[in-house]
């Protein structure tokens, strides 16, 4: 087997606009915008189709990145989704600083709330233009030992609950 992978270089998504985007990660979020790919044809198979791939630096020296590729877009893709089905979480040095960002934010005009105490973290939500669910978290004093006592548990959790799955499908 290989070595573990060491990190997330980057996430991607779709973005509507390279521009609205770009003032929302750099001007609001304050992430810098670190590079711009821009291609006239898909990368592996090679059908036209021009786009740009902005990436923003994170303070970690990973990135979050967006694709504005307007010739495939679809009616639906900047919908906002379910946090569910996906979303970024970016990390507050503490609740105070988690605070902060909320206050900002709803300053800048962008609807936040919370924050939402989960445990080990607590959380405050909001949206990107794109439709892309976020959330900013602030590790609680006792992150690490919540964590480390959910992982002594964490695969008889998945047991069970996939248990509890098959046995209600069973039952419909």
């Amino acid at each position: 087997m290989t070595t573990p992978l060491k990190g997330i270089h980057h996430s991607a998504y779709r973005c509507r606009d390279a521009e609205e985007t770009r003032a929302f990660y750099e001007d609001v979020l304050g992430l810098p915008l670190a590079a711009v790919v821009q291609e006239e044809n898909e990368p592996g198979s090679g059908r036209p189709n021009p786009f740009v791939h902005l990436f923003f630096r994170m303070p970690d020296g990973n990135f979050i990145a967006f694709f504005d590729a307007p010739g495939s877009a679809k009616d639906g893709d900047f919908n906002l989704v379910h946090g569910f089905d996906r979303h970024v979480a970016f990390e507050a040095d503490n609740e105070e600083k988690l605070l902060a960002w909320r206050d900002q934010l709803n300053a800048a005009g962008v609807p936040c709330f919370g924050p939402i105490d989960h445990g080990f973290v607590k959380s405050v939500y909001f949206a990107d233009p794109n439709g892309l669910p976020l959330e900013i978290t602030a590790r609680v004093p006792a992150h690490d030992a919540i964590l480390a006592e959910d992982a002594r548990t964490a695969h008889a959790v998945i047991k069970a609950w996939t248990a509890r799955k098959a046995a209600k499908e069973q039952a419909a």
